[in-house]
């Protein structure tokens, strides 16, 4: 039935009213999905986002005279994207909530005969409930089959329906008789409108560690081609530095009369790295009273490398300092 003339206005005012007051929308269709369904959507959305339905000539019609009272506005680009079975959702808040909540409202759903399929249906191999008699139906289907305890079983998991096929009245029976909904139906996005720019939903997978994690590998091929060619760059320079300061350090190292301040803690290590070796976490009683000898005989050992050490001011026997 159509609409009168004052509802038609009433849609109009509406839909230009939502426009001017959200700067974001998800074009959304809604094949398949029921009313309950859809108020049950609209609910979980409540003071977060509105949805708004209605005929594509409507949309379009109302969008356009928008457009020719406000020349330029970017809500031109919704004009073409209402075809087929669509609607708008109107927000204001972040995106990623409330496609969840779109996503998240969907609905199992057997398969009706010629309609096409939204995903691939397997179905698992077992025992099915249906008497010998019918053996013929499954061998249409070319479905391999056995009897086992008065009923047939499946012996493997066959492909029945392949995603984007028509269903036939023979897979839709079987999938009946087997008490099988394959299907589930919801909102399903297709576009997404923000301030003034139309995307396809599937950008809004790209998270933030998503592009840091794009932008690192990136960084590091950029170094890594960089280092190569010999050729600096801002991505290559911190690694050529520390490259540098490796080299000058292994060359220090190497001297006996000249050292610097960054390669004193290197020679201190190498000299002794026991100094450095961490203190381990607090354990028993009798754990510390083992260690103790141990302490003590560290403590001799560094008396001893002292006193040792005092040759190089020309002490012969390690005498008083």
């Amino acid at each position: 039935m159509p609409l009168s003339a004052e509802r038609k206005s009433e849609y109009f005012d509406k839909l230009k009213e939502l426009v001017t007051n959200y700067s974001k929308c998800f074009v959304v269709e809604v094949d398949n999905v029921g009313s309950k369904q859809l108020q049950s959507t609209r609910k979980d959305l409540r003071g977060k986002a509105e949805v708004l339905m209605g005929k594509n000539t409507m949309m379009r019609k109302c969008l356009r005279d928008f457009v020719e009272e406000n020349p330029g506005s970017p809500v031109e680009k919704l004009i073409e994207t209402c075809r087929g079975n669509v609607g708008f959702v109107f927000t204001n808040g972040d995106l990623g909530e409330v496609r969840e909540i779109l996503e998240s409202n969907t609905r199992p759903a057997p398969a009706k005969v010629g309609s096409l399929a939204p995903a691939q249906v397997v179905v698992p191999k077992g025992p099915t409930g249906c008497d010998p008699g019918q053996t013929a139906f499954f061998q249409t289907l070319q479905i391999a089959t056995k009897i086992s305890r008065g009923q047939i079983e499946m012996v493997n998991d066959p492909e029945l329906i392949q995603e984007g096929d028509k269903v036939t009245a023979s897979q839709a029976a079987l999938l009946q008789k087997l008490s099988i909904m394959p299907f589930t139906y919801g909102v399903l996005l297709k576009s997404v409108y923000d301030n003034g720019s139309l995307f396809d939903a599937k950008v809004l997978d790209i998270t933030d560690d998503v592009l840091a994690a794009k932008f690192s590998e990136a960084l590091k091929s950029i170094a890594a081609l960089s280092l190569a060619l010999g050729m600096p760059t801002q991505a290559s320079v911190p690694h050529s530095i520390a490259n540098a300061f490796k080299a000058i350090l292994s060359i220090t190292i190497e001297l006996e009369n000249y050292s610097f301040e960054k390669a004193d803690l290197y020679e201190e290590y190498l000299k002794d790295p026991s100094k450095f070796a961490g203190s381990g976490g607090g354990g028993g009683g009798d754990a510390g009273a083992a260690d103790a000898p141990a302490e003590e005989e560290e403590e001799e050992e560094e008396e001893a490398d002292i006193g040792g050490g005092m040759d190089m001011f020309g002490a012969d026997d390690g005498g008083d300092y």
